[in-house]
């Protein structure tokens, strides 16, 4: 960041900003696009799934449903911060909201190799065999200049790739503002973001009111995509440093 614009504020990072250049996966369930919630700039995506038989993970690029609702809920989060960013939907879960790592991981890395800028992830794995492929993923990412946020657990527990320092990692507080972003003092989550009661989007151009971390990461997500639109050469690490520095509860 160029010395003469700082002090780094909400209305440096955010004002007249609207996501528009910005390429955001949602790792997740998949997304229903003819919601109303979700309308805007997208991308076909992938679907992704186990070949229990050859043991291998298998691709599908194009359109596709969700699964859950879950994935759905997370892009009109995102929707609400960054109207014009292009959601691509990159499904890793399936009907019971489950999927293996390995599927994890690998549209994780579809997501980077495809041009994505940030990635939301509301779904982690607590699998200690894991920790090493997200490592090594979440590095890659971030060599990549992608920006990852990731929800925590909404259990105490270690999960990846949460609580790895080059990822964003979020949990739930109160609030339904968008723009209400809340510094950790105390990682590994790194920020707050509105996360419990929320009216969400879900199945069937349906809502539902739910509670969980998964809903806060796209709300920071969403900053994410607001903040790179107007300063697109920002870092992932620089990324995470404003963020912290325009938080409500910020030490200035």
């Amino acid at each position: 960041m160029p010395a003469g614009e700082l002090p780094v504020t909400a209305a440096w990072a955010f004002d007249d900003a609207d996501g528009s250049g910005v390429e955001v996966a949602v790792v997740d369930s998949g997304a229903d696009w003819s919601h109303p919630d979700t309308a805007g700039p997208s991308a076909p995506g992938v679907a992704l799934s186990w070949d229990r038989d050859e043991q291998l993970v298998v691709a599908e690029e194009g359109p596709h449903d969700d699964l859950y609702g879950h994935g759905t809920a997370c892009a009109a989060i995102i929707r609400r911060a960054a109207p014009a960013s292009r959601i691509t939907s990159v499904r890793v879960l399936g009907s019971r909201l489950s999927g293996k790592g390995e599927v994890f991981a690998t549209g994780l890395r579809w997501a980077i190799s495809h041009g994505a800028q940030v990635v939301n992830l509301s779904l982690s794995t607590g699998k200690d065999e894991m920790f090493s492929l997200f490592h090594e993923v979440a590095d890659e990412a971030a060599h990549a200049g992608v920006v990852l946020v990731c929800a925590m657990n909404n259990v105490l527990a270690p999960t990846f790739p949460s609580q790895f320092s080059s990822v964003i990692s979020v949990a739930a507080c109160d609030g339904d503002d968008p723009f209400q972003l809340l510094a950790n003092p105390s990682p590994p989550a790194d920020f707050g973001a509105p996360g419990i009661d929320l009216e969400l989007a879900w199945m069937d151009g349906g809502r539902i009111v739910a509670t969980g971390n998964s809903f806060a990461a796209p709300h920071v997500t969403g900053l994410v995509a607001r903040l790179l639109s107007k300063h697109p050469t920002l870092t992932p690490y620089q990324v995470k440093a404003v963020l912290r520095s325009v938080a409500v509860n910020a030490v200035r």
